[in-house]
């Protein structure tokens, strides 16, 4: 095979592939994985369900020579996979392959785990953390686990030497908005880079809805009033977050804004699901059976041209075309595919 990057029938260039390794998760988040949903009966995927490190890997191999150059791991939570070194060390011995990160809840984040996943070749982690204060936090959870849990994860990473460590933080209204400042002077001046994420109809059932979207507008103007902000450019072309500097040197803070300002126009990422669906939005219905494909014995070529011919008919801009009809369309769920 040889390196050949494509364009989607947008012009739009595939650059990022997030791959989910496993749809289970120690949390049961309410805008994710709400308990009336995956509570104890819910019946989980069997190992043998999974695509394995071998077949991610040639998949990943493939990818990066369409263009591929990104590749971040998620979940469910990716942690709960074992061995997850191994699979880092494989994507991380792939030529193209200049960037791996991991997207985690950080409660198995020990810094020891920390420590071996930098060895495997993991450049980032972006840590989920939606409020400092326990009761705030536990309810949205939903399992008990404390603050300090995550917040010993994050000074692992941040121990590890981790090229970024960024902290994530979805923003509901009547859940956690009023966490947004005190997350913001937590985080001030520690080299954390912390990202608000407006509450997305990612799938079914987290029961969105518009009026519980807070803008990334009304949290850059809650933060600025309390530590001064100035906006500053992207780090790359399809960048998802808007990033703004603190004033007084503090650092810098990232909002995503899918919900009020789309940004559709220049996404790059696809999504590979545990069970080896590929998701061309994360906002999809239906995914691509890859690992058929790939278990039915077809060649890398085959493969390679069944993504060509994938991502050549994409057309997805669900967010810039959101309807009240829209939102209540079938789409794949967020702990399935990793966000």
């Amino acid at each position: 095979m040889t390196e050949s990057a494509i364009t989607d029938a947008l012009g739009r260039q595939l650059h990022d592939l997030r791959v989910s390794v496993t749809d289970r998760c120690n949390f049961r988040c309410v805008y994710c994985m709400p308990k009336e949903v995956f509570g104890r009966g819910y019946q989980f995927l069997a190992k043998k369900e999974l695509l394995t490190f071998e077949e991610i890997e040639r998949l990943v191999q493939i990818f990066a020579t369409l263009g591929v150059r990104k590749i971040r791991l998620t979940g469910g939570e990716p942690l709960v996979r074992s061995e997850l070194e191994n699979l880092i060390e494989r994507i991380a011995s792939i030529d193209l392959i200049t960037d791996i990160s991991l997207t985690t809840n950080a409660v198995l984040l020990s810094e020891k785990r920390a420590r071996s996943l930098r060895d495997a070749g993991l450049k980032r982690v972006n840590i989920s953390l939606d409020a400092l204060d326990d009761e705030t936090f536990k309810a949205i959870n939903d399992v008990g686990v404390p603050v300090q849990k995550v917040l010993d994860g994050i000074d692992a990473a941040a121990g590890a030497g981790f090229d970024s460590v960024k902290v994530n933080m979805v923003v509901k209204r009547g859940m956690n908005e009023s966490s947004i400042v005190p997350m913001a002077r937590y985080f001030h001046g520690t080299g954390n880079i912390l990202r608000f994420i407006e509450f997305m109809d990612v799938g079914n059932t987290n029961a969105w809805h518009d009026g519980a979207v807070v803008t990334a507008q009304e949290i850059v103007d809650q933060i600025n009033a309390e530590l001064p902000l100035e906006p500053i450019g992207a780090n790359y072309q399809g960048e998802v977050a808007k990033r703004w500097k603190y004033n007084d040197g503090g650092g810098e803070i990232g909002v995503i804004s899918s919900v009020s300002k789309p940004f559709c126009g220049d996404c790059s990422r696809t999504r590979l699901s545990a069970v080896g669906k590929l998701y061309t939005c994360l906002f999809a219905a239906d995914g691509f059976d890859l690992m058929s494909i790939v278990r039915s014995g077809a060649d890398n070529h085959e493969i390679e041209q069944k993504l060509r011919a994938i991502w050549k008919r994409r057309r997805d801009r669900y967010s810039e075309i959101r309807t009240v009809e829209s939102v209540l369309l079938p789409k794949v769920e967020m702990s399935h595919i990793g966000g």
